[in-house]
């Protein structure tokens, strides 16, 4: 099969790699599209902190290939996204590992993986979740990304009524804004640079969407939740001024959920925040009952994935070093699917 196979700081190679055969208890999964992901971009691609000879790719859909000896739970054919399962009671029951876990310092350097930047993927046949009828293979690709985002929005204290910012309109911001409306937020104003992220971020249930390079974003924030500042903050950006722009847009006593992972030092200056008391909360992953959920709102329209995605931004696995050469550096692209 091919793959393409991480060779070092900024490389990517499609190789011809050996097609791994399921064992007792896995299924092999037919790739149908695997979405770049950020932490793929900075972690492995900018930063170079995986080992050679990985492929990278978590965010991937496709069908059930082939099973392995004792799996009775799928068929041939069926359509799943990988991860999200529930783990079975040996697995679950491990002690926690890494307890001082780093996604920065961590992530792939131990070992290799193989992962869904490639024709084929090997997993444990409790790991992927059916893919609902109704539900296409390119927004069941985005159902972690949307999960992180149904992970914030449960994390923090959304009501019915509530005002919320959504700072930065990528893939996560955007599904944010969605959940966040999904939760009963009857406002959602949102701070992002780029014009087809702000097009998106317009369609998928924003408010109003402000360029925080042409206004003062914390004082239109204030200005627009009639000088309170919004109740939620969601920092989706990870940009170094995102953190205290959050944190000093928010109203009193009101939440910051930090969703982002700045890769960057980030200035911020307390006193400015500190004396109203607000609440800062971080927000990483999401459990297999939000996996399920993020599922459930994409077949029931709640939460939709096509204005992230237009047509150039299907690419086959033969350019994918292409693709993540134009994503190092910000652009109006918001999510780049590939095609396996």
């Amino acid at each position: 099969m091919k793959a393409a196979v991480f060779k070092g700081k900024g490389l990517l190679e499609v190789e011809e790699v050996p097609t791994p055969a399921p064992g007792p208890g896995q299924v092999l999964v037919k790739v149908k599209y695997c979405a770049i992901c950020g932490s793929d971009v900075h972690r492995g691609f900018i930063f170079g902190m995986m080992t050679p000879g990985t492929v990278m790719g978590h965010e991937y859909s496709g069908t059930i290939a082939q099973l392995g000896e004792g799996v009775t739970a799928w068929t041939v054919g069926d359509r799943v996204v990988g991860g999200g399962g529930t783990p079975p009671p040996d697995v679950a029951a491990r002690p926690a590992q890494n307890a001082r876990y780093s996604a920065r310092q961590l992530g792939f350097r131990a070992g290799t993986s193989m992962g869904g930047y490639a024709e084929y993927i090997l997993v444990d046949a409790w790991r992927p979740l059916p893919v609902p009828p109704g539900v296409s293979d390119a927004a069941a690709a985005l159902t972690e990304p949307c999960t992180v985002a149904v992970h914030a929005v449960r994390l923090s204290q959304v009501k019915l009524g509530d005002s919320v910012a959504v700072i930065g309109a990528g893939p996560i911001g955007l599904f944010a804004i969605q959940c966040a409306r999904a939760a009963g937020a009857t406002r959602v104003y949102v701070s992002e640079p780029a014009p087809a992220r702000a097009r998106a971020a317009m369609e998928l249930g924003a408010d109003l969407v402000l360029d925080p390079t042409k206004v003062d974003i914390v004082e239109e924030m204030v200005k627009l939740t009639g000088g309170l500042g919004p109740d939620i903050v969601f920092e989706a950006a990870g940009a170094p001024p995102t953190l205290q722009q959050a944190m000093e847009m928010v109203r009193r006593s009101g939440q910051v959920i930090l969703v982002s992972l700045g890769w960057e030092e980030t200035p911020t200056l307390p006193v400015e925040w500190v004396g109203r008391e607000v609440e800062l909360k971080c927000s990483y992953g999401g459990s297999p009952l939000e996996w399920s959920t993020s599922l459930e709102l994409m077949r029931q329209g709640k939460v939709r994935v096509e204005p992230m995605i237009g047509p150039k931004d299907y690419v086959p696995l033969a350019a994918i070093q292409q693709a993540f050469e134009s994503v190092v550096r910000p652009s109006d692209r918001i999510q780049i699917m590939v095609e396996c």
